[in-house]
């Protein structure tokens, strides 16, 4: 005897798809955690122009040392070795210096060109001189070990005050005196000021711009 075939609805059909969507949904696919978005990135403040030069005076420096017959390192530096690098810088100095065999020494405007050299300023010097030693113990050196703050540094550079002031026929005491009188003479239009305590410029009032604005580093930085 044959089975009965099964009706459309007979319990035997297999499920509709509908029906199988329902029983057996797909799973939706694994959601990756939100990464967090990344602080802002906060824009370096550019150098100012003092710690862009102190910058490059001191890689000048390290070179120097470096190119140094024979080679120093900065732990054997002492203030004669920076003596000798302010007078290595002399040959690429603007500001004429007259010999005292010269015609026009002690002149401060000589009427014709001589052959005396062209040195460093002492504005110029001293300047760079108080960035290197600013730069020395920002770079993990001691105070009491600074090479630049030696006392044979200091006298160095008095005596290149001195002899350019001599040489340029500007002595530094009737330049300090004059800006002395001047300060005096405006506290008392001014309603009694006080005098201004601001420190007389270099002596050899007339150092060209490049040598005295920028304190002679920009020739400084690409000398070696």
């Amino acid at each position: 005897m044959e089975p009965a075939p099964h009706g459309p609805g007979g319990a035997d059909e297999g499920p509709s798809s509908s029906s199988a969507t329902a029983a057996d949904p797909t799973p939706d696919p694994p959601q990756s955690p939100q990464q967090p978005l990344p602080p802002p990135q906060r824009q370096r403040q550019p150098l100012s122009r003092y710690e862009s030069q102190k910058r490059r005076d001191w890689n000048t420096f390290l070179q120097y040392l470096k190119n140094h017959k024979p080679p120093l390192t900065l732990a054997r530096c002492s203030g004669a070795h920076v003596i000798e690098f302010m007078k290595y810088l002399d040959q690429f100095g603007k500001t004429k210096v007259h010999s005292p065999g010269c015609t026009f020494f002690g002149q401060p405007n000589p009427p014709a060109s001589c052959a005396c050299p062209l040195k460093q300023a002492w504005g110029s010097l001293d300047a760079l001189i108080g960035r290197l030693r600013a730069a020395y113990e920002e770079n993990g050196g001691r105070q009491e070990s600074n090479p630049f703050a030696a006392r044979a540094v200091r006298m160095y550079l008095r005596e290149v005050r001195e002899g350019q002031a001599k040489a340029r026929g500007i002595p530094y005491e009737k330049k300090k005196r004059k800006r002395a009188r001047s300060s005096a003479a405006e506290g008392t239009s001014g309603g009694g000021g006080e005098p201004s305590t601001m420190a007389p410029p270099a002596a050899g009032g007339t150092i060209s711009a490049s040598d005295s604005s920028s304190g002679g580093g920009g020739a400084m930085s690409s000398v070696l």
